[in-house]
């Protein structure tokens, strides 16, 4: 049985380069786009999506790679760099009429919001992200044993082949591992949900590793290429995230506040699947960056 969000309609639309992506789409109102996280697929706003849709146009898609969307070849590193990806939503929300549009992204989606940021500011009005840093200064961050928290990091930034066949012989437990290890309130995840998001990753493996892979690689060039250009987020933006700071020994309003001069930066209780732990929360900081 496919998991649907009630009152929200399910369409393919072309994002970039011909890859289309699956998309759930409900409410009314101005446009707010919304991306999932790993190793899950839209489904996890489904609290915070239900919420929004009373004032807003809410878009879920699952990113290439993930979910129902297209998992095209990784045939060379642009084909997954979150440059890519955001591309994929800037083209999938125009194909719904809408040019611009507020942007919040969870871990791997928090990475495309970035970029989508960086590339995009006449597009997106408003940012939101959730539980990371971006690329390059996740990399910077993660050191010592402290850094094995992120061990599928290094895993998945190794060459084709072993990590794809790794995981693949254990995908059920490699993600689970995930959804198990990163939530402070396991009830939040259902056991149906659970199986829809081990299922779609596990058929996912291969286009999953080649979204890690970049951001070991071709991310990391256009980070520091706008770090040196001087770049920032022009819009305003919000960061909520677990006190990863405190945990890893940096700065992580610092951290952020470094590319975004117009910041609100929250700390939360919930754990990494705060939208489901926490979608009130989450709903109150996301209205909070609209009314901005």
């Amino acid at each position: 049985m496919t998991l649907t969000i009630p009152g929200f309609d399910h369409v393919r639309l072309p994002g970039a380069d011909g890859v289309e992506l699956a998309a759930a789409v409900g409410g009314s109102g101005s446009p707010v786009v919304l991306l999932h996280g790993f190793p899950q697929t839209h489904l996890m706003w489904r609290h915070v999506a239900e919420r929004l849709a009373d004032e807003h146009t809410v878009v879920l898609p699952d990113l290439r790679g993930y979910g129902a969307s297209d998992k095209p070849a990784a045939t060379d590193p642009e084909v997954y760099a979150k440059r890519t990806m955001a591309a994929d939503v800037v083209a999938l929300a125009a194909a719904l009429g809408h040019e611009r549009f507020a942007l919040v992204g969870h871990d791997r989606g928090a990475l495309v919001a970035f970029r989508a940021g960086l590339d995009h500011p006449e597009t997106v009005t408003h940012l939101g992200i959730l539980d990371v840093v971006p690329t390059l200064d996740m990399w910077n961050v993660l050191r010592g044993v402290s850094a094995a928290v992120g061990y599928h990091l290094f895993l998945m930034a190794q060459p084709p082949g072993l990590p794809e066949a790794m995981i693949t012989g254990s995908a059920d437990a490699f993600f689970g591992s995930f959804l198990d290890a990163w939530a402070n309130d396991p009830t939040a995840v259902p056991e149906e949900v659970r199986a829809e998001y081990l299922r779609a990753s596990a058929a996912a493996v291969t286009s999953i590793v080649a979204d890690y892979r970049a951001s070991a690689d071709i991310d990391i060039t256009h980070d520091r290429a706008d770090l040196d250009a001087g770049s920032q987020l022009a819009m305003p933006v919000t960061v909520v995230q677990q006190d990863w700071g405190a945990r890893l020994g940096y700065d992580a309003a610092g951290v952020w506040k470094a590319w975004a001069p117009d910041l609100d930066h929250r700390l939360t209780r919930a754990g990494h699947f705060m939208a489901e732990e926490a979608p009130d929360e989450i709903t109150a900081a996301i209205r909070s960056l609209l009314a901005r």
